[in-house]
This record gives structure tokens, C-alpha cells and sequence, in this order.
């Protein structure tokens, strides 16, 4: 599966999707880094095929509105230490996956995926 990984989230979720196998990539970077628009997200997910993983609900909204990006897993877990997410992303990251292979939208909170 491929990511693109938005820019308030930490390079750790990268790593670990790196590892699991995925193509992943993070907006840091891309050639405008943490500074891509959201459109230019979405447009490169639709070229390239891939998920965007976000912190941000406008690409929630712009899902139900304009059908872009086309997958989408929001995180929302609140206030939380960077490392701390990336350990939470790494530990549902196998559930992740599976329901983005059966979901366009993906939601994980501190209590799992739905």
C-alpha cells in the first residue's frame, strides 16, 4: 500500500510503514516540504495511488465534498507526545492496513481503528 504522511504528524509513522513494506512518503519531503497545500496532497495521492494519513479534518471535509483525497485514515488522538503516536500508529499499524484495504476512510483514536 502506499502513504503520503502529513506534516503535523512525526517521521516515525514513515519508519514503520517503511518497514512493514509500504511506499510511503512525508510531506517534509516532497519539494515544498511541510509547506505542500492540501491540494497539492491530494492531487499527488490521486496520481499516485495513495492513502493520506492526517491529523488535519479538512481533508475529511474535503473527502465528503470533492471526493479528494480518495483514501483517508485521520488520526485523531488528541494532545500526545510525538513518539508516543508514532508507537500507538506502529502498534494498529497490521489493523490499519487491513481496514484501508476494505475502507475509503479509516479513523484511530487512542482506542484502535474504525
Amino acid at each position: 500500500m502506499k502513504f503520503i504522511v502529513d506534516a503535523h504528524l512525526p517521521f516515525g509513522i514513515v519508519q514503520a510503514l517503511r518497514a512493514d513494506g509500504h511506499d510511503t512518503v512525508h510531506t517534509r519531503e516532497l519539494p515544498a516540504g511541510n509547506a505542500t497545500s492540501d491540494a497539492e496532497i491530494c492531487r499527488i495521492a490521486g496520481v499516485e495511488g495513495r492513502v493520506v494519513v492526517t491529523k488535519d479534518s479538512d481533508f475529511y471535509d474535503s473527502m465528503l465534498l470533492r471526493q479528494q483525497p480518495a483514501k483517508l485514515l485521520l488520526v485523531r488522538v488528541g494532545n500526545m507526545l510525538k513518539r508516543d503516536l508514532a508507537q500507538l500508529f506502529a502498534k494498529r499499524q497490521k489493523e490499519l492496513v487491513s481496514l484501508l484495504e476494505q475502507n475509503d476512510f479509516v479513523e484511530l483514536n487512542r482506542e484502535g481503528a474504525e
